[in-house]
């Protein structure tokens, strides 16, 4: 890897952990390409794991059409969930120690089997899944201002931040996933509703591009994973003192809380 990616991957880990943005890099080096973006990621990825952190599943993202209208890009992208983003049901974020958050509200897929591409099917995704979880995914991007182009993002690593997981855990015996909706609350004001075809017209489909796409780097879906395979709707801004809160019908309810610091 040239010492240029290398460079961007620290100062992308730094301005995460120092909650600071940094202008695109599309501005700086109009010649990045997508392959170059992954490997930015995956150096980063790399470097955090040299602190100790474990990675706990992948993210998808820009699998809406309302996302890749917000974002202007034109397909997805993935990135790397680790420990110390999970936030429990319930719980509470501290705003500062985020740049400019959105949340986005998610199925979650948590794997019985390993999966590896190239030729991994939606049928496959739903023969190795375990169980699905309610999800909120809180992006942030570390590109000032989310002036960000699918290279910027997929170098941020998906601009993920963190992931709060709702409690109760449901199999896919006897579920449509494509029309299972979703009601999304800012302080209790409905902001947004989607259903599960909103991720490429089904989340199990967005797993499979996951799985397939990952093969170019020699990266497998492993067993136990949590895989968050796109927002059902457009992230929604949120500030100090916000509640949001996703309700998917049978498949639960999951809520966080912004806050200042003490």
């Amino acid at each position: 890897m040239s010492p240029k990616l290398i460079d961007f991957a620290k100062e992308l880990l730094d301005a995460e952990q120092s909650v600071k943005e940094v202008q695109p890099l599309t501005e700086r080096d109009r010649s990045l390409t997508v392959k170059e973006a992954y490997q930015i990621q995956l150096e980063t990825v790399s470097l955090k794991r040299g602190q100790g952190k474990k990675v706990i599943g992948k993210k998808i993202g820009l699998t809406s059409a309302a996302m890749q209208k917000m974002l202007n890009v034109n397909e997805p992208d993935y990135g790397h969930l680790f420990d110390d983003m999970c936030v429990e049901n319930g719980g509470t974020v501290h705003i500062k120690t985020l740049i400019s958050p959105k949340v986005e509200a998610e199925i979650g897929f948590v794997l019985e089997e390993e999966l590896t591409g190239p030729n991994i099917t939606y049928i496959d995704v739903l023969m190795a899944t375990k169980y699905v979880v309610p999800t909120l995914e809180i992006i942030d991007s570390r590109i000032a201002d989310w002036k960000i182009k699918l290279i910027d993002t997929v170098a941020d690593n998906g601009s993920s931040s963190k992931v709060v997981i709702g409690d109760k855990k449901t199999g896919l015996s006897g579920s449509d996933l494509r029309t299972n909706g979703m009601a999304l609350f800012q302080n209790n004001e409905l902001i947004a509703t989607g259903a599960g075809a909103a991720a490429l017209g089904h989340p199990a489909e967005a797993i499979a591009w996951l799985a397939n796409k990952l093969f170019e780097y020699g990266i497998t879906l492993k067993k136990d994973e949590l895989i968050l395979p796109g927002a059902l709707s457009g992230a929604i801004t949120v500030s100090a003192g916000d509640e949001v809160k996703a309700d998917f019908g049978r498949l639960g309810t999951v809520t966080v809380t912004f806050q200042l610091d003490d």
